[in-house]
């Protein structure tokens, strides 16, 4: 593990923080651009797709770290999540409580930030964990001095990209063609394509404006939706080439920028000299 170190220092990539010896710890986190979180989901998507698709997906972005010009430490993942009621009730979800969810999460972060990590890169794959990760990243901030970045994986390719490689029929939504294809990229044994029928989802309402709609079941809906036969491991492996060049530029801007100040309770600032108070 020494050697691993030693190379690591010098010419940079990901090291897996659970098999760190403790005396190295605050070698590792003093040399270190930043630390890695993964967070995903244990959810059903369908019957073509594993239960851990959002572990895979959130493991596999963040194992991409690893080429992106930075010295990064990686932590193991967030297994378990909030889940919405549109998949809570199919089989093998298993869903936390969002306030649960968000406490373990702020205890997580804080930890692995007082291990010596300011800069901790959460990757997420559960499009659930959006609000959690920030309500706990807000509030780990405000004790601790941090730089705390979400990525959700999802969100590194365009949606004119996903139509260049998918076609005009949606192909982003829980466990249509983007996602599925995004797994297919990292782990094809696991999925199933054949085994979902193509569910068009419901039209988007007919405004321009940005909104958040959340229902109980939009049919048609399977605990999944969309055209899930375009998926191919080929458009797999394009989504990771993208979301990996992206995820680099990221990451190289966000190492290049200066940390913030440590929190504060008052929130005026000091009278510097000279200045009336």
């Amino acid at each position: 593990m020494d050697e691993l170190i030693d190379t690591w220092q010098a010419r940079g990539g990901l090291v897996p923080a659970s098999r760190l010896p403790g005396h190295e710890l605050a070698r590792v986190a003093e040399a270190a651009d930043l630390a890695v979180l993964p967070v995903g989901a244990v959810e059903w998507h369908g019957p073509h797709l594993p239960l851990g698709t959002d572990l895979i997906l959130a493991e596999g972005f963040a194992s991409e770290v690893d080429s992106a010009g930075v010295r990064a430490v990686l932590f193991p993942p967030v297994a378990y999540a909030a889940c919405p009621g549109q998949t809570r009730p199919w089989p093998g979800t298993v869903a936390v409580r969002p306030e649960t969810a968000v406490a373990y999460l702020c205890d997580v972060l804080e930890g692995i930030v007082a291990a010596g990590f300011p800069r901790v890169l959460v990757v997420n794959a559960h499009d659930a964990n959006m609000s959690v990760a920030r309500a706990a990243m807000e509030w780990v901030s405000g004790r601790r001095q941090a730089s705390l970045m979400l990525v959700n994986w999802f969100q590194l390719v365009g949606a004119d990209e996903t139509t260049e490689i998918f076609g005009e029929l949606t192909s982003r939504g829980h466990g249509g063609a983007y996602e599925t294809s995004a797994v297919l990229g990292f782990d094809p044994a696991a999925v199933n394509p054949g085994a979902a029928a193509d569910l068009p989802p419901r039209p988007k309402l007919p405004t321009p404006h940005p909104y958040a709609l959340i229902e109980s079941r939009p049919e048609p809906w399977q605990g999944w939706s969309g055209y899930v036969s375009l998926a191919s491991e080929t458009a797999g492996r394009r989504v990771r080439e993208l979301a990996a060049t992206r995820l680099g530029e990221i990451l190289r801007a966000w190492v290049a920028a200066p940390l913030p100040s440590p929190p504060s309770t008052d929130p005026v600032p000091p009278s510097q000299p000279g200045e009336t108070p």
